[in-house]
């Protein structure tokens, strides 16, 4: 993140500008026309901090996993973009828990039918 100084005169005070952008895209957006929303979490995102969590510090697992998370700046063009990612992220992350579910369940169904 940028940040532009403009300094004014000694009988002023200081005025600082920050340029924000968009953390999807990465085009400079004003703070007054940005969509605040929280970052965009990948699938791989997720799994890495929580092997990185369990190998590291597994006490701050539940940290990792359920802190609030500050919103950042997106552009309104963005905004279709980004509810796609997050619809498709959300498809990966719901077929890797079924995944994982049928992992479990299908040797404990096959000792059940014994």
């Amino acid at each position: 993140m940028a940040i532009d100084y403009a300094t004014a005169t000694p009988s002023t005070k200081e005025i600082v500008h920050e340029q924000l952008y968009c953390a999807l895209t990465g085009v400079p957006v004003s703070a007054d026309e940005a969509y605040w929303a929280p970052p965009l979490v990948t699938f791989r995102q997720l799994i890495s901090a929580i092997m990185q969590g369990l190998v590291h510090s597994p006490g701050t697992l539940g940290t990792i996993l359920f802190a609030e998370q500050p919103n950042v700046p997106y552009a309104p063009s963005a905004r279709e973009q980004l509810a796609t990612r997050r619809s498709a992220e959300q498809l990966k992350l719901l077929l890797g828990l079924l995944v994982v579910v049928a992992l479990i369940a299908a040797p404990i169904l096959l000792l059940a039918m014994r």
